[in-house]
């Protein structure tokens, strides 16, 4: 398999979905489970 053929706009736009569920599972994770996390310890 030639790494050229991982330039096939399928798998960018694969790369690109993947990365996308990634950045909003981490900003889901930090707002529902970090920042609460954070107050209730301070308190």
């Amino acid at each position: 398999m030639d790494l050229s053929e991982l330039d096939h706009p399928a798998f960018r736009t694969a790369a690109g979905m993947l990365a996308g569920y990634g950045l909003v599972l981490l900003v889901m994770t930090v707002l529902l489970f970090l920042i609460p996390y954070a107050i209730f310890a301070a308190l």
